[in-house]
């Protein structure tokens, strides 16, 4: 693969919900698994979000108070802004 389109770690885990919900660019897609078939540590992690997904089952907004969501999101967005 040309080194210019290899997917880093940090790509692979912005895109992994896409990965997961089906929706990641075709493309992209195979960039995803080619990463996972060389890096045992990105495999591990999306077994690792697969099984976490399996044992939250799924959640509906109302089950966590506004101010634990209000939090959640904040992390999130504090974890996209660049460092």
């Amino acid at each position: 693969m040309n080194a210019a389109r290899e997917m880093t770690c940090r790509e692979l885990v912005d895109v992994i919900t896409e990965y997961l919900e089906g929706t990641l660019a075709h493309s992209d897609r195979a960039r995803f698994e080619e990463h996972l078939g060389e890096c045992r540590y990105c495999a591990t992690y999306l077994d690792q979000m697969r099984e976490t997904m399996v044992a939250l089952g799924e959640l509906c907004e109302d089950s966590i108070s506004a101010e634990a969501r209000a939090e959640l999101v904040e992390a999130f967005r504090d974890r996209r802004r660049p460092a």
